[in-house]
């Protein structure tokens, strides 16, 4: 392994040096070769599987083998990627079973089989379901789980199916898609009608997730919403009997309504169905035993994440006793052993700060964890003796410790609409380079960085993309917002009817928090953020005159656009952030940072996929025009080939080294390092 200990001369005496211009090891070009994302785990056997998004290969999602002797193997070769489509942001593409994998594949939205033995991973995966054809038929694929009842039903995988039908808003349902057939089966695919391929087992709502088969194979249990709710907002949890022939019976709602978000429906051992509801304002663990619902252990703490994406799995079952989980409180998470007979939860010692993706069986769970001062990574837990132990690392980099800046939680005052006093959180991260210190009487730039969603949250764990910054002289307030999630429903609710105003003030009151605590220079205040974070940032330059400079990343310019041209999932999500549209069109308007440009009056630069379904490049390119007509500094960098967020390693890279470029010609300070210029509009 590299080291960055290695890769510098480390000086004897911090040697001042104007913040921002501090050199530093911590390069774009070691986090885009030495990183990856770590995006799924599964257990089958002994054997430990987890994703890969890798963006030195432009991107791709590989799904890795690891057996009991530790060696690993990728399951797809290429060029497979596992990545579906489906609600535009995927996540479930893969399940294992029997010595098989099931998935969906990114380049055609396809299911393929592939056998895991040691002769079928030389050979390309079979297909189960038809390749899109030119009448605009575009089936896609997610959140699968295997049926292998072995009676006519035969083995099935069963999951969601998102159907685009040329103009149409995309069709949702649950299906089943036989796995039966020849091995090696046509090139084509398998003899499923290509119009219609697969059963259709529930169908009606807009949405489904987490269809899940019960021990004994006889019942099917799933979520579903419609517009114009989020999962986050109104979920239902249903149940229902197979038939003889594979479909399924009268269904029966166990839980959910308009004030309930319900995710992770989970059968235990026994047969008793768990999941995680928002009940009692919090998202806490509850079972059904078939007649009545109880809480499994009651805590003001979340169990339970925003489902942007399928298989956000929080728990899992070692055992019928034993569930394996983490939750959150104040913005960190914990790992535990929940006794579900007597609701005792044990928290374990853990040097993990987030954690996420839990697989149990056995004496064994495995799941995705990082801290401040390590890396994402697939770690394993022995449930008997208590050891952790690191199979993946996110990054093959050993970072000197002298180098982090460890977070530091921080609550400040805020204020609301009926002007009384309010708190949001944040998460801070002060600049730390053992080789450099400031200039005399200089205090450093800041920079607040907005998440995206905006119903997310900020994270805790190790960041090189903001290590990136504090090692150069940055300051960092990553802002948990009122709206985020980890605080309760109560604190995700404020930001409903209210976003671009609540989430604005939370920013510009960390921002003046921090400079009125002298950590700060006032002068030199930044924004940026990505997606809705993006908005943030710039309804932040436009309606505050507190940032000197920002940066978006396919942020969201135009309100009525995206009510107007978005996918389905999203297309009602603004209903709640600002109101009904087209009834509240005025309120869009006012909202929407393109028709206030004139009001801004610091520079910016904006980064964007070209293939973005989210954000449509036309959003990003009407406020750059408007920018370069105001004779206001603005950057602009398109990326081929990116959709929402960029997956790969140069585009990233660019992004990092571009905003840090523009930030150095904005406030005049000098790079340590050779960056590649970047053309800036109207900068004299």
């Amino acid at each position: 392994m590299k080291t960055l200990t290695e890769q510098t001369n480390r000086m004897t005496q911090a040697i001042p040096a104007a913040y921002g211009s501090w050199k530093s090891p911590i390069t774009a070009d070691l986090i885009v070769a030495n990183t990856i994302s770590l995006i799924g785990t599964a257990i089958e056997g002994e054997d430990t599987y987890w994703l890969e998004m890798r963006p030195a290969e432009e991107g791709r999602s590989v799904l890795v083998r690891q057996t009991p002797d530790g060696i690993s193997t990728e399951v797809n070769a290429q060029p497979y990627s596992v990545r579906n489509g489906v609600h535009e942001y995927g996540g479930g593409s893969f399940v294992v079973d029997g010595g098989r994998v099931v998935f969906s594949n990114s380049a055609d939205q396809r299911l393929y089989c592939q056998r895991l033995d040691a002769a079928a991973l030389g050979q390309a995966p079979r297909p189960l379901t038809p390749a899109p054809i030119a009448n605009g038929l575009a089936l896609r694929y997610a959140d699968g789980t295997i049926d292998r009842k072995g009676d006519a039903r035969g083995d099935r995988w069963i999951g969601i199916r998102e159907a685009h039908l040329g103009e149409a808003e995309p069709t949702n349902t649950i299906v089943a898609v036989a796995l039966n057939g020849p091995e090696n089966g046509p090139e084509n695919g398998p003899e499923n009608d290509p119009e219609d391929p697969g059963q259709i087992l529930v169908q009606g709502s807009d949405f489904y997730a987490a269809p899940r088969i019960s021990p004994d194979g006889r019942q099917l249990a799933w979520i579903c919403w419609s517009h114009p709710h989020m999962p986050w907002d109104s979920t239902e949890l249903w149940v229902a009997s197979f038939q003889a022939d594979g479909s399924l019976g009268e269904a029966t709602l166990v839980a959910g309504g308009p004030q309930e978000s319900i995710v992770q429906p989970t059968w235990s051992p026994d047969g008793r169905l768990y999941f995680v509801s928002d009940r009692t304002d919090w998202w806490n663990i509850y079972r059904w035993d078939g007649q009545t619902i109880e809480a499994v252990c009651p805590m003001q703490a979340e169990f339970g994440q925003p489902q942007w994406v399928f298989c956000m799995d929080s728990f899992a079952f070692a055992d019928a006793q034993r569930l394996v989980c983490t939750y959150s409180r104040n913005g960190l998470w914990y790992l535990g052993i929940l006794d579900t007979e007597t609701g005792e939860l044990e928290t374990l010692k853990s040097p993990y700060t987030e954690i996420s993706d839990v697989q149990a069986r056995g004496d064994r769970a495995i799941f995705i964890a990082g801290s401040a001062t390590s890396p994402t990574a697939v770690v394993q837990l022995n449930l008997q003796s208590r050891k952790l132990t690191v199979l993946r690392s996110s990054s093959t980099l050993e970072i000197d410790p002298d180098y982090l800046s460890e977070p530091e939680l921080i609550t400040f005052p805020t204020r609301s609409g009926a002007g009384e006093t309010e708190v949001a959180h944040g998460i801070y991260y002060a600049p730390k380079n053992p080789d450099h210190s400031g200039t005399p009487g200089e205090r450093p730039p800041l920079l607040v960085k907005s998440h995206g969603g905006p119903t997310a949250a900020a994270r805790s764990c190790l960041n090189l993309g903001i290590q990136f910054w504090t090692s150069r002289g940055f300051a960092v307030l990553d802002v948990n917002y009122r709206g985020s999630t980890g605080y309760g429903r109560p604190y995700r609710e404020r930001l409903k009817g209210q976003w671009g105003v609540v989430d604005v003030d939370d920013c510009v009151a960390g921002a003046q928090y921090l400079t009125e605590r002298g950590a700060v220079d006032g002068d030199r205040l930044t924004i940026d953020g990505g997606s809705a974070g993006g908005y943030t940032t710039l309804c932040a330059l436009i309606f505050h005159n507190v940032f000197k400079a920002g940066a978006s990343r396919y942020g969201v310019s135009d309100l009525t656009a995206l009510a107007e041209d978005t996918h389905k999932f999203e297309s009602r999500y603004l209903d709640s952030l600002i109101g009904p549209y087209p009834a509240s069109k005025a309120l869009y308007e006012q909202r929407s940072p393109i028709h206030h440009a004139d009001h801004l009056s610091c520079p910016v630069i904006f980064f964007q996929g070209l293939e973005d379904r989210v954000v449509p490049p036309n959003q990003t390119e009407s406020m750059v025009a408007v920018l370069r007509s105001k004779g206001l500094p603005v950057a602009y960098v398109p990326f081929e080939g990116e959709q929402h967020g960029f997956r790969k390693a140069e585009n990233i890279k660019r992004t990092l080294e571009g905003e840090l470029f523009f930030y150095a010609q904005v406030f005049g300070f000098e790079l340590a390092d050779g960056i590649e210029p970047l053309e800036i509009a109207n900068l004299t």
